[in-house]
């Protein structure tokens, strides 16, 4: 009797169906979009508040404030913030504000500190936020201290990363926005093992939704990738796990085409799939044969044709592989260029150029189509959370 296929062998199943039928994973309709979704700033006003002011969104990994007292600055839709590593491991934010008169606290985007001391007067706050001086107390007056600490933002460190809600009397609960499901899934992965090689931003023209639908588009890449990832992986073939807010894809890389026969050896085939992840509300994290890399997209905090989008490449570490580090870096510096070169000299630019499109007077409306499920997927969910 033969056996029962394991979870991801039936999802390398699937694909391998897809394949042989020229189908993939689909949703019931082609769906219209309206140009305004990405250009209307009531809507992107609505998005910051219900989006990112009520649900975790993940700001960093964990391994790149690793130290007590490291920290770096984000700019999130609502908020300037500070997340800094405390002495007993935990993470914390604070919105990047003195207490005092209002400068910025810290400028820097990251870096290490035993304290945060404001360049307009010197008061100064510790890592977990209290106030900790007022320069030329005897002459400022009384000052309560436990009430002018750094107004923090809910903040979780679970499965290699640090997640946020963008709104200071908010709550966090990571686990129950995943659910049991993807929270299990990730735990599974050990992100947390890994370590950031290499993390970058971008400040890009471009609307926060248009460059995340472009991370969960598996329809494009043989057109807009033709000398990249085009030779490399399918173009329209995928298996879609739908897990209400959150989304596995499964897509094949041509290798599998070496490989594959009529009766595969299943465990051999996992090396030629990526499974990709959509993390409601902004992020893809994509799971490679050695290693993940995370784009994070989120709003300008005040205009909707500009975003920051964020990538980072996380590895295992030198022990973890039995590499010399020469070689280790080696290695992970040509995925780094790989990944920075398809990312900002391919999709960029198209997405650049849609932006402007959609600013036109008389932009009409677009199309959806059934083949593009998790961009679908991806739509239903910011539909109920801005209901």
């Amino acid at each position: 009797m033969a056996r029962a296929l394991t979870a991801q062998e039936g999802r390398i199943a699937k694909v391998l169906d897809h394949l042989k039928n020229g189908t993939t994973d689909e949703y019931d309709q082609v769906v219209t979009v309206q140009p305004g979704e990405f250009t209307d700033p009531a809507i992107a006003a609505r998005e910051r508040e219900l989006i990112f002011g009520r649900v975790p969104s993940i700001v960093c990994h964990g391994d790149e404030i690793a130290r007590p007292g490291d920290f770096l600055t984000v700019q999130m839709p609502r908020n300037k913030v500070i997340v800094v590593r405390q002495r007993d491991g935990s993470v914390k934010s604070f919105v990047n504000h003195c207490r005092h008169r209002g400068a910025l606290l810290e400028d820097r985007e990251r870096g290490s500190c035993r304290l945060f001391s404001c360049g307009y007067h010197r008061w100064s706050y510790n890592p977990d936020g209290s106030l900790r001086a007022v320069t030329r107390g005897n002459t400022f007056g009384d000052v309560d201290r436990a009430a002018h600490g750094l107004i923090e933002l809910p903040t979780e460190e679970r499965h290699g990363f640090v997640w946020m809600v963008d709104e200071a009397t908010a709550s966090i609960d990571v686990a129950d926005w995943l659910g049991e499901a993807v929270d299990e899934m990730l735990a599974g992965y050990r992100i947390d093992r890994l370590v950031t090689f290499r993390s970058a931003g971008y400040d890009e023209p471009v609307n926060w939704k248009i460059m995340q639908d472009a991370f969960i588009d598996n329809y494009h890449i043989q057109y807009a990738h033709p000398n990249s990832a085009g030779k490399h992986v399918y173009t329209n073939v995928q298996s879609v796990e739908d897990y209400g807010r959150h989304v596995r894809m499964t897509t094949p890389r041509k290798s599998i085409d070496r490989v594959v026969a009529d009766e595969p050896p299943y465990e051999g085939l996992a090396k030629h799939i990526i499974e990709g992840h959509f993390l409601l509300p902004n992020s893809t994290l994509l799971r490679q044969t050695t290693h993940f890399e995370l784009l994070t997209f989120r709003p300008h905090p005040s205009e909707p044709g500009r975003c920051r989008m964020e990538m980072r490449l996380l590895v295992p570490t030198v022990e973890d592989t039995g590499m010399d580090e020469a070689k280790w870096q080696r290695l992970w510096e040509k995925n780094w260029d790989i990944l920075q070169a398809v990312l900002y000299d391919e999709d960029f630019p198209l997405l650049r150029g849609s932006q402007a499109a959609m600013e036109s007077a008389n932009a009409g409306p677009m199309l959806l189509g059934r083949n593009e499920l998790v961009n679908h997927i991806f739509r239903r969910e910011l539909h109920k959370l801005t209901s």
